[in-house]
């Protein structure tokens, strides 16, 4: 047996022999590595462990992530116990309120962060940590292009609070009193006071917006240990979920379960499947359009709509129900949801367990009695959660969340009444000369990814002033952006292409009728195609560009909403896969 000196690193490249810095020799590299390191106190011993980083996204601007400090320390516990090393390093983390212009326009940077530092720095087997909405799509993408085995932890969500004792939750309580407040229904006083209530400890949003939607298909595409989407921020639950994924890491390692392995079609499929039964946020498409598209593969919105014809809504959460995700975690939480889904799951999709799917299932136990997840027979809503439409207004697709919208609006034909862009919006829709009637189809355009940049959640367009204080809660309202998971509505969203590349929706005028039609899947825009023609003769558009910087990379590269949002150059290509799989 030939003795390694520092001369002779490891072949196998595994621990701290992984990605050496170049200096032109390797077993300089390893010692001048190894000398530094110890310079932490670090002894051999430690340094021979398999090596698993921590993707730290702590930040004061993140109180998504304020609980990433207790996380980490068990995080370490559970890695040092299984015999591994932890290593925790800091990423980009990006908060929905505190980003600007948009967390979307910054997802695919903390992205390429997260894929350059797993490959720049040594390690066996990354933890993922991540909550708030961008965060964990923007870590799954950039563990996908990068290849080695990586687990997802999720922060968790907050807890309610209480308003004049009824209970709130940020954040589709949020959007219900702020209404309230627009419509002069409440004062300063009271909006103030509940603003005091609507977030009760750190964590993410306590409703299924997108960060509790993306923890319960990060769960469901087998990227966490069992039962890790639903547990508060604050609980013993989620620091034990948090130790028992350090240790998982380690066996990973040991093991070589790539995320690849994991992360296949019928991972995809499975995460659909629970998007639709959960009644998720319409931004759980994007997201999964773009980390499957690090793999080479396609979220097919065809596929996503006849699976949610067949697929009801089983959990009665905010908004398309009435609980919160501290219920769904009492409730058993996922195991809960995919023993009811089992029948429509693909069972041998392998988890990170090293399992599969329909043995996590079967070891979950037989479950108990609870009024959280539905069955199937008796559902929340008859068809899945959101609704793909099609039609001259929107080629590529656009998207619906049904099971929060109004049904007395899922048929509707009205006038269009038209914003240009976001600024056009906030100059007018609370002017009393607007013309505007609740029979109308309110239009945003240029909010899509290269017109806003980033797709923001404005496609959530506020009733009109002048029509909320009469009591209007709803209208029909169309744009090529989005809205957050935490929010309600007849909105149809991610029309595609958008406005800012010459989409249909570009050309929309005040005036024109629109027709919507959920049950058809059909948003059209009355409008004959002569005129249309002539409509685009006459006003050309030109995309937006920028001159330097991540601006310009995003405007050169970015995809539409049907391909994630994600940069054209960051897509795998698979060889093993025609173009179009």
């Amino acid at each position: 047996m030939t003795k390694k000196t520092p001369s002779t690193p490891d072949i196998e490249a595994t621990g701290l022999r992984k990605g050496l810095t170049s200096y032109g020799d390797n077993g300089f590299s390893l010692f001048l590595r190894k000398a530094f390191i110890k310079g932490a106190g670090y002894s051999d011993e430690a340094l021979d462990r398999p090596v698993i980083g921590i993707a730290n996204t702590g930040s004061a601007y993140n109180p998504c992530h304020g609980n990433v400090t207790q996380l980490i320390e068990a995080l370490k516990r559970g890695i040092m116990l299984a015999g591994g090393l932890p290593m925790d390093f800091p990423t980009i983390s990006i908060h929905e309120s505190f980003a600007f212009p948009t967390s979307m326009y910054l997802r695919n940077l903390m992205s390429m962060d997260t894929e350059e530092m797993i490959r720049a720095q040594p390690m066996d087997a990354v933890v993922l940590i991540g909550g708030c909405d961008k965060t964990v799509p923007a870590q799954l993408m950039g563990a996908a292009s990068a290849g080695i085995p990586a687990i997802q932890l999720i922060t968790g969500s907050m807890l309610t609070g209480s308003h004049r004792s009824e209970r709130v939750g940020a954040c589709t309580d949020c959007r219900r009193y702020w209404g309230k407040y627009r419509a002069e229904e409440i004062d300063d006083q009271e909006i103030a006071d509940v603003n005091n209530q609507l977030v009760a400890s750190v964590g993410t949003c306590s409703v299924m917006g997108t960060a509790s939607t993306m923890a319960c298909i990060a769960e469901a595409l087998g990227m966490t240990v069992p039962g890790g989407a639903s547990p508060p921020a604050v609980t013993a639950d989620r620091m034990r979920i948090a130790e028992m994924t350090g240790a998982q890491a380690v066996e990973m390692a040991r093991s070589g379960l790539t995320i690849d392995k994991i992360l296949t079609a019928d991972a995809f499929e499975n995460a659909m499947r629970v998007l639709l039964a959960i009644g998720g946020s319409t931004n759980g498409i994007v997201h999964l359009a773009a980390i499957a598209g690090r793999l080479g593969l396609d979220i097919d919105l065809k596929t996503l709509d006849r699976m949610g014809r067949e697929t009801p809504v089983l959990l009665d959460l905010k908004p398309s129900g009435q609980h919160y995700m501290e219920d769904f975690h009492k409730a058993g939480g996922m195991a809960t949801l995919l023993r009811e889904l089992k029948p429509r799951l693909k069972l041998d999709a392998l988890t990170v367990t090293g399992r599969t799917l329909g043995e996590e299932i079967e070891r979950a136990g037989p479950g108990f009695r609870q009024d959280v997840v539905k069955t199937m027979d008796d559902p929340i809503y008859p068809q899945g959660g959101i609704a793909v439409l099609e039609g001259n207004l929107s080629p590529g697709g656009a998207i619906i969340k049904q099971s929060s919208a109004d049904p007395g609006l899922m048929e509707h034909e009205g006038r269009a009444v038209v914003f240009e862009n976001a600024i056009d919006l906030a100059n007018r829709i609370d002017s009393d000369e607007l013309d505007v009637t609740a029979d109308d189809v309110l239009v945003l355009k240029n909010i899509g990814p290269k017109g806003a940049p980033g797709m923001p959640e404005a496609g959530y367009i506020p009733i009109p002033k002048k029509l909320a204080v009469k009591g209007v809660k709803d209208i029909v309202r169309i744009s090529d952006g989005r809205m957050s998971g935490t929010a309600f509505g007849t909105i149809v969203l991610h029309v595609t292409p958008e406005s800012a590349i010459g989409g249909p929706l570009a050309y929309v005028q005040n005036g024109d009728r629109i027709r919507l039609s959920v049950s058809k899947r059909e948003i059209s825009l009355l409008v004959s195609d002569e005129e249309m023609q002539r409509r685009k003769q006459a006003s050309p558009i030109t995309p937006p560009t920028a001159d330097r910087g991540y601006k310009k990379l995003f405007l050169d590269t970015v995809t539409q909403a049907d391909q994630g949002v994600d940069f054209d150059f960051l897509r795998a290509v698979r060889p093993d896969l025609p173009p179009s799989a």
